[in-house]
């Protein structure tokens, strides 16, 4: 289908001009419903505005568009491109979100069974200069997970990560506005 490291090439530049950082870029759906899902942030806030969502998705098309007239499309099949903020339950994709997102509930799934497990829920503990990650389950244990042997990871929402995140801006949240009233 498509490469991940080709559309990661293409696609973080673009991010890196608005000053966003690229959190994920995905592909799935299958035959039925083809999607590049591409999540970023403002560093700063580790959130994403409806005008950075529209101005990323117009860079990303522009240069998919152009590689598709040149003859290079990384993407052979018709697909629908979705651009998003990671969203408070954000997937954990980079070292450095094990380390800032510590102290949070996470899942973690790993791409082959290690001591007999492959998935682990539990607080994450952080990252180590050896890229371990360590989380650790109800039951007080710490489990030590190699970096580059996790296949997917996420915050699990909760009302501390709730508290911990806090919108840009909460205007208009409390207005009501009601169409075809005069």
């Amino acid at each position: 289908m498509a490469d991940l490291d080709v559309l990661n090439a293409i696609i973080a530049p673009e991010a890196e001009a608005l000053g966003l950082a690229l959190v994920r870029v995905a592909f799935f759906g299958g035959e039925s419903d083809p999607t590049l899902q591409v999540m970023a942030e403002r560093p700063d806030t580790r959130q994403l505005t409806i005008d950075d969502c529209a101005a990323l998705s117009r860079r990303i098309s522009e240069q998919l568009d152009a590689l598709e007239e040149a003859g290079k499309d990384p993407i052979d099949i018709a697909y629908r491109l979705e651009v998003s903020s990671p969203g408070i339950d954000r997937p954990l994709t980079r070292r450095g979100d094990f380390a800032d997102w510590a102290g949070h509930e996470a899942k973690v799934a790993l791409k082959e069974k290690r001591d007999g497990r492959q998935r682990f829920n539990g607080e994450l503990v952080g990252i180590d200069a050896d890229d371990v990650v360590t989380i650790e389950d109800k039951e007080g244990v710490q489990h030590k997970l190699p970096f580059e042997a996790i296949d997917t990871a996420k915050l699990v929402l909760t009302d501390k990560l709730i508290a911990a995140t806090i919108p840009l801006s909460a205007d208009g949240a409390d207005e009501l506005e009601e169409e075809g009233q005069d």
